[in-house]
């Protein structure tokens, strides 16, 4: 059975997609659980330091922001001003005035701080923007009995009521006591605050699986932030409380789960505060992306599979039946029988590959050879006019990108008339350019194209140029290949500014016997001898590979000359005179041919 071609393919693609999908399987789900893991200790924690140094800048900046309003000189008056009794209403009030400014000027040089309260004893509360209030409800909040009696100087998210006025969304506080460092003494407290999302946005782009959560947790490990989820996480809240009260800073612990496989926990203790970032994900979540890409491999490889089996079998049969039929013909040609090989070859139109390339080449032999010698002319014809038109395509996009930076240079002046001038002389000149199938054009056509060129630089370079067009009667309706003056007036143009702030361009159409002379002369640096032979060179010779394939800034001159080339062969002629810095003139000598 295997001695069959056809046989042997379909073994062989079976073989092979089993094998590659076995391997595949081993080598993925062998090797990515150990790459995921050690992945995870290394880049969650990496992730973890990160955003502990994000914590502790931010913390430092409320200790800064705080020592900075306890130690002012303000701060002192102030206090003293609200302790003396025999003070008048008006001066409290100007003098709480001016604090509150203080505050409002202090807090101003931190973006961190959303907003920062005083309250004392007696009921009276200081914010910033002029904001005096007496309330003493704020004695039975809890985060002020906290500090009072407990001395808890951090507050996690909540709404605070005074602050509303600023934004209502959760916020973090720092509390200080004012006038004495032990906070069941102070008489007045500062609470300054910060957005919860300043610290839960960054935290929330830290992940480690599809569903992960990671917290930040006090020292009493109690959630810092807005995320009330961390009480749903029993389990894993008691592996919290041993871990805290150990000496390791940070690390991954794995543990057993019950519903989606060992239960991943990743923590970091942040030491300037004795917080923690913990972090919780299944097994089954980070490995999510794994388990499903597991079960398309295999679906994708069943496909694969019966595609393989009808590739094999609809290749072997498109090869096999035709190679035994030209053996069959071959051992026809071997007895003589040309007549019978021919009726024995497949269809020439039935097998489109290699087999068939073998079958047509041996049927056809013999007629290839009879035409060959008209086949090589034909096809020499059309190759040089799939090269000029190759060429014509080349030159039509070299002067639209200026153009199109003009016009968005114009735009952004607002020089509006320019612009739709540019526009409409642009136009003219696609609308010209489009015409692909007259490769052949009145002379007259031509010139008004290099008008329309030449009102586009008009606009573009203003009274820097000067440009002139001489044109001698009676020429207009001799023909000449198209595009042939528009890049050399380009060159003479960029040369002639790149040697001298101003540029003068003269452009010269005469008849002269049977021929036509076009000249553009400029006032450039001139061209070099090397450059001059190789211009000579390009004129003598249509070098086509060179000049589509190059990307040097000379590429519309030689365009021009391989064009030129191409369709008058030895009729065209070309004259370069140049003296170093004074300029360049360029001479193209066409016959005339009317219309």
């Amino acid at each position: 059975m295997l001695y069959s071609l056809k046989s042997r393919l379909i073994t062989a693609f079976v073989l092979l997609f089993l094998l590659s999908f076995v391997v595949m399987t081993l080598l993925l789900f062998n090797e990515s659980r150990s790459i995921i893991r050690s992945y995870l200790e290394s880049s969650a924690l990496e992730k973890m330091d990160e955003y502990g140094s994000f914590i502790d800048m931010a913390q430092s900046q409320m200790y800064d922001f705080s020592s900075l309003v306890f130690n002012n000189t303000l701060t002192h008056e102030w206090e003293l001003a609200m302790a003396d009794p025999g003070l008048s209403a008006g001066e409290r009030s100007l003098t709480n005035i001016t604090f509150s400014r203080f505050l409002t000027q202090t807090a101003s040089n931190y973006s961190i701080v959303s907003s920062v309260f005083l309250y004392r004893e007696d009921g009276l509360r200081i914010g910033m923007n002029n904001e005096v209030v007496y309330d003493a409800s704020f004695k039975e909040e809890p985060w002020y009995q906290n500090f009072k009696k407990r001395s808890i100087r951090w507050v996690p998210a909540h709404l605070d009521r005074d602050s509303q006025q600023y934004h209502n969304k959760p916020v973090i506080s720092l509390l200080m006591p004012i006038g004495h460092f032990e906070p069941g003494l102070a008489k007045t407290v500062m609470k300054v605050n910060i957005s919860s999302s300043y610290l839960l946005d960054p935290l929330n782009r830290i992940h480690l699986g599809e569903n992960d959560t990671i917290f930040l947790l006090n020292e009493r490990l109690q959630p810092m932030l807005s995320q009330t989820e961390y009480s749903l996480h029993t389990d894993m809240m008691n592996k919290v409380d041993e871990l805290s009260v150990e000496r390791q800073k940070h690390g991954v612990v794995y543990t057993p789960g019950q519903e989606n496989g060992s239960e991943i926990l990743v923590y970091k203790k942040l030491i300037r505060t004795d917080w923690m970032l913990v972090g919780f994900v299944s097994e089954a979540d980070l490995y999510g992306q794994l388990f499903k890409l597991r079960d398309s491999i295999v679906l994708f490889a069943v496909i694969l599979l019966l595609v393989s089996v009808f590739i094999a079998i609809w290749l072997s049969h498109g090869i096999t039946k035709p190679l035994s039929r030209l053996v069959s013909a071959m051992q026809y040609v071997q007895r003589g029988d040309f007549a019978g090989a021919e009726v024995r070859l497949p269809a020439e139109h039935s097998v489109r590959n290699e087999v068939g390339f073998v079958t047509s080449t041996f049927r056809n032999m013999v007629g290839q050879l009879r035409s060959h010698i008209q086949t090589e002319f034909e096809l020499k014809l059309l190759r040089q006019q799939a090269e000029y038109k190759a060429l014509l395509m080349q030159i039509n996009p070299h002067f639209l990108f200026n153009t199109l930076e003009l016009m968005s240079s114009l735009a952004m002046q607002k020089r509006t008339d320019d612009t739709v001038q540019v526009i409409e002389s642009l136009g003219k000149m696609l609308r010209f350019s489009l015409r692909l199938s007259d490769d052949v054009i009145r002379l007259e056509e031509e010139l008004k194209y290099v008008r329309d060129y030449i009102s586009i630089l008009d606009v573009r370079f203003g009274d820097k140029l000067h440009l002139t067009l001489q044109e001698e009667e009676g020429l207009g309706g001799a023909t000449i290949i198209k595009f042939i003056l528009q890049p050399l007036i380009e060159n003479a143009v960029k040369y002639s500014f790149g040697h001298s702030s101003e540029a003068y361009v003269h452009i010269r159409v005469q008849r002269e016997g049977d021929c036509i002379r076009l000249s553009v002369a400029d006032n450039g640096p001139g061209i070099s001898a090397g450059l001059m032979r190789k211009l000579t060179d390009q004129a003598a010779y249509a070098q086509l590979d060179q000049i589509l394939t190059s990307r040097s800034r000379e590429i519309g001159l030689g365009n021009v000359l391989a064009r030129c080339r191409l369709y008058y062969g030895e009729l065209f002629g070309l004259r370069v005179e140049s003296t170093p810095g004074e300029g360049t003139v360029i001479e193209l000598i066409l016959p005339i041919r009317e219309e």
